[in-house]
């Protein structure tokens, strides 16, 4: 049961520095500075790209992208 659990928050951990990551570098490198898609860093996107992972990220973009409509 414990190296269950311990499994679980791992891997949630692992998504979420990896989707962070992920965010950091498409704000920095990919998306034009003065644009308004940027996804910012806080704890809503940490609890959502290590929940949903990197669909996650797409999903944050995603509704980024909806609000500027």
């Amino acid at each position: 049961m414990r190296k269950k659990i311990a499994g679980v928050v791992i891997n949630f951990f692992i998504r979420a520095v990896v989707g962070m990551a992920l965010i950091f570098f498409i704000n920095q490198y990919v998306i034009p500075p003065d644009s308004s898609i940027n996804v910012g860093l806080n704890a809503v996107s940490f609890l959502t790209s290590g929940t949903l992972g990197i669909p996650g990220v797409g999903l944050l973009y995603g509704i980024m992208c909806y609000k500027i409509l």
